[in-house]
């Protein structure tokens, strides 16, 4: 009589390179939140620790340089990373070190880079040293399958005032792939008016629009839509869809942000909106698997 058969599903794994958000809105926890939500397996580095809430940052703790190295080094040498995003690294020795060690293994296993240039806290406080900028323009931009600035984050990696309209964020999108970027995600949720647009510039241009949502809790956005993203590169989609798909999950997350009501400043957005059921509300299935293998027992 043949054994019984199980059947493990393997996920697609993401890897996140990022700090840690003692309120769990944003950074790491925000991105394994995001990967978790997409049916991704999200692995982690942690870059700096800080002393955060919906509030405020209160402090920051570097990771040493040899510490990031090593734990990269650990998820690749024994996980399939399918996709890598990479947030706040704070200082140029975390910037480098992300850089050269990516370098080793991308030559080896190449796979997409979402580079989200984290670089100030929804409350306002600094999160990356102004050292640091010049290294994360020459070393980590090259390695960047994506990058995803808000307006103000482009403006200080080009050194110019934020862009005003779409045509001004697609010059400032190609300005950026000439400094090494492959694609350009140009975020326009901190632009002004009742209406939010986003630029990919690219080989395959796509403008997507939405209606700003009146809420105060987007704690995490720029962190979570990378992220997702990611997830979406790893299960093999292309870049426009990837970003389609990412875009339209974060859409509801943060018109569920206000159900969450965490903390007493800007909250988090609902990372599982599509899986934490309101009564009645009809499932949305975002964890099919990529693929199986059988297993006999």
């Amino acid at each position: 009589m043949p054994a019984a058969a199980s059947f493990i599903h393997i996920p697609a794994i993401a890897l996140t390179i990022a700090g840690s958000d003692s309120g769990g809105g944003a950074g790491i926890q925000a991105d394994l939140k995001s990967f978790s939500a997409l049916g991704v397996y999200g692995a982690s580095v942690l870059t700096a620790v800080t002393a955060q809430n919906t509030r405020s940052v209160t402090m920051v703790d570097a990771v040493s340089p040899a510490m990031i190295a090593a734990q990269i080094d650990a998820v690749f040498d024994d996980l399939a990373v399918s996709a890598v995003k990479i947030g706040m690294l704070g200082d140029p020795g975390a910037v480098a070190c992300v850089a050269e060690r990516l370098s080793v293994w991308l030559g080896r296993r190449p796979v997409p880079v979402v580079l989200d240039p984290v670089m100030v806290a929804k409350s306002g406080d600094a999160l990356i040293a102004a050292e640091a900028m010049p290294v994360l323009r020459e070393k980590l931009l090259p390695l960047a399958t994506l990058l995803t600035p808000n307006l103000h984050e482009a403006a200080w990696l080009l050194g110019c005032e934020p862009a005003r309209n779409s045509g001004e964020m697609v010059e400032q999108g190609e300005r950026l792939r000439a400094m090494g970027a492959q694609q350009v995600l140009m975020k326009g949720g901190h632009g002004e008016g009742d209406f939010c647009t986003d630029v990919l510039v690219g080989p395959q241009p796509l403008e997507l629009g939405a209606a700003r949502h009146a809420t105060r809790n987007t704690h995490g956005t720029g962190c979570s839509l990378s992220s997702a993203i990611a997830a979406g590169l790893a299960k093999g989609l292309d870049m426009g869809v990837a970003v389609t798909r990412a875009h339209g999950w974060l859409q509801g997350a943060i018109a569920a942000a206000d159900t969450l009501g965490v903390g007493q400043g800007r909250g988090p957005v609902h990372h599982f909106h599509a899986i934490w059921l309101a009564p009645g509300r009809q499932k949305t299935d975002h964890a099919a698997p990529e693929r199986t293998h059988e297993v006999e027992s």
